[in-house]
């Protein structure tokens, strides 16, 4: 007999009849003797139309109140689901995050899971139930409703996980695993049977949407085998693991990452004196804003420019942090750009192969894709482009890179 906590996302649970199907996949791994803990996200759109009310009172709503208004998308589904079970001979219950007691930190609309207490839950497997948990929502230490962000779910259910000891967290979606790129993009692109959690940590901070980054980092935390697997097709998903050998036979690069959710900026003309990089990025940091790329360069009159991108959501907040350092510093000016792209090749196989990023820049060249800034790590090369040209970009490097699906395989 073996714990699995299952995690189905908004398509998955997009209407009753979705979730009495997945009642009766949750059934058959119930009828086996398993014990099931299952985690869901609202229904699809559910959020979007919720963040959309709340816009239409505040165009800048406040995070507490948002956090528990948009909470309430997973509440509707659990309840649901526990109902759909019931309703076909399996005992369940429906918990929220408060009720579990998944404890987080106070940054709203992104706060951060510290401590899970899993007694309710372990008592409720022990009565034969079914436990259904919302995800994507915990509470912090003065009682306030919090949610994860985006993807949250994701991160509840591997952390259930970890909490549990579970055999197994599956992570049900509307793909059947976890592909070389988005599929939608490159038709030629191929399913993965196993990936590294090293990858896949690249391939979700990357733009990649099937798992949030730290769901990821839970599960290589705490060693939780994770697969991910297709809400209404079966087949085998994809294996994220800690094995790294196998991966070895496989091509130089494991996938393509991309996201178009990136904004840059750039001060211009800043005295180049110690500590300017901190006296830029100290503000940006302590107003929640996540920095990703940076490029620093040192103009002959010893002025520097001084550039970094952020996700677009925070580009307003930060273009205005910017301005008042600006002000402060006597820079030039300061410029923003929201039409850019990141695009990025992962690949543990870098390791023992030169020529990587030669290779990448190349295949870019030959499509006249200029590059705005590069980013490298051990196992990635990312780098920035106009957002115009990202499609062509990821297609290109796919073929450069041999990823393509051999003629008549279907994946």
């Amino acid at each position: 007999m073996a714990l699995i906590v299952q995690k189905f996302g908004g398509t998955s649970v997009g209407s009753v009849e979705r979730i009495e199907q997945v009642a009766a996949k949750v059934k058959k791994f119930r009828d086996k003797g398993d014990d099931i803990v299952v985690v869901v996200s609202a229904m699809s759109g559910e959020t979007n139309r919720l963040i959309d009310l709340a816009k239409q009172i505040s165009e800048q709503p406040v995070a507490r109140e948002l956090d528990v208004m948009v909470s309430t998308g997973e509440q509707v589904t659990i309840a649901l689901l526990a109902m759909a079970l019931i309703k076909i001979g399996v005992p369940a219950v429906s918990y929220t995050g408060s009720q579990v007691r998944i404890l987080t930190d106070s940054a709203h609309t992104k706060a951060r899971i510290l401590q899970i207490d899993s007694q309710q839950i372990q008592k409720e497997l022990k009565a034969g139930r079914v436990v259904v948990v919302a995800g994507f929502q915990g509470v912090d230490e003065s009682g306030n409703i919090t949610t994860l962000g985006r993807g949250g779910s994701d991160t509840t259910g591997v952390a259930l996980a970890a909490a549990l000891k579970a055999d197994e967290c599956q992570i049900y979606t509307d793909v059947d695993g976890v592909y070389t790129t988005d599929p939608r993009v490159v038709a030629k692109a191929q399913r993965l049977d196993k990936i590294t959690f090293e990858e896949m940590l690249e391939m979700a901070s990357l733009g990649s949407k099937v798992l949030q980054i730290r769901a990821v980092e839970f599960a290589g935390k705490y060693s939780v085998p994770l697969r991910v697997l297709h809400s209404f097709q079966e087949g085998p998903g994809t294996l994220i693991t800690l094995d790294e050998e196998e991966s070895m036979e496989q091509p130089i690069i494991s996938g393509i990452a991309f996201n178009r959710d990136e904004a840059k900026l750039t001060i211009r003309g800043v005295p180049d004196t110690p500590g300017v990089a901190f006296k830029i990025l100290g503000p940006i940091s302590a107003a929640n804003v996540e920095v990703d790329m940076i490029v620093q360069n040192v103009a002959h009159d010893n002025t520097t420019d001084f550039t970094f991108t952020v996700h677009r959501n925070d580009y307003h907040n930060a273009l205005q942090v910017l301005e008042g350092i600006a002000r402060d510093m006597g820079a030039r000016e300061v410029i923003g750009d929201t039409e850019i792209a990141k695009v990025s090749i992962v690949g543990v196989g870098m390791r023992s192969h030169a020529g990587v990023a030669s290779r990448m820049f190349e295949a870019l060249a030959k499509e006249n894709i200029n590059i705005q800034m590069i980013s490298t790590s051990e196992i990635k090369v990312s780098v920035v482009i106009e957002e115009k040209y990202l499609e062509l970009a990821v297609r290109a490097l796919h073929t450069a890179f041999e990823l393509d699906a051999p003629a008549g395989k279907g994946e």
